[in-house]
């Protein structure tokens, strides 16, 4: 049984900047108050649409800032992201890799881009999304996954319809490297024009498609270039086809049934575990980072 389609979003009417080096439209939550019951355990995504940078010689992106509870996860599309934390882990992201951060009991982060990059300028595409963390989970020692383009799964889809790298999860067989903490599947999907896929995610999933570039049907239903495509938890076979050269974000995973409680960069279950975070971050808890 097809998964049934619960709405096709438009992108949002306008982007915000994150710091001077990210451009993003967010999808949720936004002013969707729904949707975090609707797409546990993801909690946010932001989609830097493609835009032109400069070149400059002021390195852009956001300064340090504190993390708590949860994981983010950056896919680099197109430009380069340098990145570090205070556990002593830095690195250069680029195209086609993933920036996989496990937050857990707290950590300070930057990323900007990349001085070459942005000293040469060019086109820039990014998404990040927050990945939330059970209660159980949420005092992890914070850690961080280097994920290149090579280390992915991948599949090749008949009749050269494309291929698609498997970040997380699995995918008809074929499984991506991410080590997560509840069932999650994020398969980054290239399908050429006429191409199709068709794979089956369980109907306990939450599930969405966010159309990062391209035209494609979903289930039979039109979904154009920089849509998000949300499911109910009904049935299981997605199957897509490209009207013309497409790359997909495909994101299911199963819900955290706790409740949420959050404050800027601090996701937890309570009020005063909130509370506890902010003085942890405030003492000092969460290390140093220049």
């Amino acid at each position: 049984m097809k998964k049934t389609i619960e709405n096709i979003f438009a992108r949002p009417a306008s982007p915000g900047m994150v710091g001077d080096g990210f451009r993003v439209y967010q999808y949720f939550p936004g002013a969707r108050s729904f949707f975090p019951q609707k797409i546990s355990p993801f909690l946010m995504l932001d989609f830097n649409a493609e835009i032109d940078f400069s070149p400059s010689d002021k390195v852009r992106g956001v300064g340090v800032h504190p993390h708590k509870g949860f994981e983010t996860v950056t896919i680099a599309y197109k430009g380069s992201v340098a990145h570090a934390d205070s556990t002593g882990n830095s690195g250069v992201i680029h195209p086609g890799d993933v920036q996989w951060m496990t937050a857990g009991s707290g950590i300070l982060h930057k990323e900007h881009h990349e001085e070459a990059f942005s000293k040469k300028g060019g086109p820039f595409e990014m998404v990040q999304l927050w990945v939330n963390l059970p209660k159980k989970f949420k005092q992890t020692p914070a850690k961080y996954q280097a994920i290149t383009d090579g280390d992915m799964g991948r599949a090749e889809l008949a009749g050269n319809g494309g291929h698609v790298r498997v970040i997380a999860g699995d995918f008809n067989g074929v499984k991506g490297p991410a080590f997560t903490f509840t069932p999650i599947n994020m398969f980054d999907i290239r399908l050429n024009k006429s191409g199709n896929l068709t794979t089956s995610i369980p109907a306990s999933h939450n599930t969405a498609i966010l159309v990062v570039n391209g035209d494609v049907e979903v289930n039979g239903l039109h979904a154009p270039e920089h849509s998000f495509v949300l499911f109910r938890n009904e049935g299981e076979e997605v199957a897509i086809k490209a009207n013309e050269n497409s790359v997909l974000l495909l994101l299911s995973g199963e819900p955290i049934k706790e409740p949420v409680a959050s404050y800027g960069p601090f996701v937890m279950n309570t009020q005063e575990e909130l509370l506890e975070a902010i003085q942890e971050f405030n003492t000092g808890k969460f290390g140093t980072l220049e």
